[in-house]
């Protein structure tokens, strides 16, 4: 499919700065634009590719002067990046516009199927289920009985959903996904033998939720196992029973939660951060890389890192001590031997 520049500055609300009709019919880098792609600035580092770029179309932010020559047409917006972004839903939606119902998936009886919903090959869909309209369920997806999935929503290819799950409108679960397997609990009864706890809870999870692939989110023992309403989570992410996480909360691929954890809203968590059971953690929390939660975070807004996790700057304030050691090691070593000479005299 081709583009013009006077059509796409219509949907990003943009304005066009150059040859209006140029047709564009793929997507770039700018460093790596070529004739008949389009591409956008909007960090200020690739700035002296603009003037290089062979993109025929470069989305800027309405602030760039250009200090050279620029042969590409400009489209002008208020931000670039959100801009992008919106064209690269759009192109989305068309890519994978699938539709239709195969012959080859398995949909129960009493299942309940919305209009407009796309069922790929080898889909199970199981006993009394509930699919709303535009939803799509790539091939060997499995949801089991008494689920529910809300409008438009998209389960990718593998999407494995358990029973009495309940899933709101507009979600995305990219590929291996499992929500709602059991919870991780089993009971000690002798010194070498463990007890399996059934895990009779469900999985709720709201509207404009987005999971990566192979990311799990376990039942919960008693009650719900919760993911708030435009939560984002990141690939290889592990939420254990009975864990609540707040509404636009973005974790990181490699983060792992243990059971009855309750984390705020607006919290942000990096890559492979450890969080222990039966914690409380704030709204607007920001914890860094491989940090270590052991304890609840009360204070909101708050920023930690390290493992044992800290607040930022006294994390800060040990890391240099622990760099200075090894010269702390050498002078105590200094003082021992002085003080053994003094000890001869």
């Amino acid at each position: 499919m081709k583009f013009t520049a006077k059509l796409l500055a219509e949907l990003i609300n943009g304005e066009v700065l150059g040859d209006p009709y140029v047709e564009i019919s793929k997507l770039s880098k700018i460093e790596e634009g070529i004739p008949g792609s389009l591409t956008f600035l909007a960090n200020p580092k690739y700035t002296p590719h603009i003037y290089s770029t062979l993109a025929s179309i470069v989305i800027v932010n309405k602030d760039f002067t250009p200090e050279h020559e620029v042969t590409a047409t400009l489209i002008r917006v208020e931000s670039a990046y959100q801009a992008f972004a919106k064209l690269l839903e759009l192109y989305s939606q068309v890519k994978f516009n699938k539709s239709g119902i195969s012959d080859q998936a398995h949909i129960s009886r009493n299942a309940n199927i919305g209009k407009n919903t796309y069922i790929g090959e080898f889909a199970f869909i199981g006993e009394n289920v509930s699919i709303g309209k535009n939803v799509k369920i790539y091939p060997q997806v499995y949801i089991g009985d008494n689920s529910q999935i809300g409008d438009g929503t998209t389960l990718y290819a593998g999407v494995k959903v358990y029973t009495d799950v309940l899933i709101g409108k507009n979600c995305t679960f990219h590929s291996g996904v499992v929500i709602g397997a059991d919870g991780f609990g089993f009971a000690l009864k002798s010194a070498s033998d463990y007890m399996k706890v059934a895990q009779i809870g469900n999985v709720i999870i709201e509207d404009d939720v987005e999971i990566g692939a192979n990311t799990t989110i376990d039942r919960a023992t008693l009650g719900s196992t919760i993911i708030r309403k435009g939560v984002k989570l990141d690939n290889l992410i592990q939420v254990g029973h009975n864990v609540e996480i707040g509404e636009n909360t973005v974790i990181v691929a490699q983060t792992g939660i243990a059971g009855s954890t309750k984390i705020g809203k607006n919290c942000t968590i990096a890559g492979q951060v450890g969080i222990v059971g039966h914690l409380k953690i704030a709204d607007n929390v920001k914890i860094g890389a491989q940090s270590g939660i052991t304890k609840s975070i009360d204070e909101e807004g708050s920023v930690y890192l390290g493992s044992p996790a800290d607040k930022l700057m006294d994390c800060k304030k040990s890391y240099i001590l622990i760099r200075r050691l090894p010269s702390l090691a050498k002078q105590i070593d200094e003082l021992e031997k002085k003080v053994k000479e003094l000890g001869q005299l």
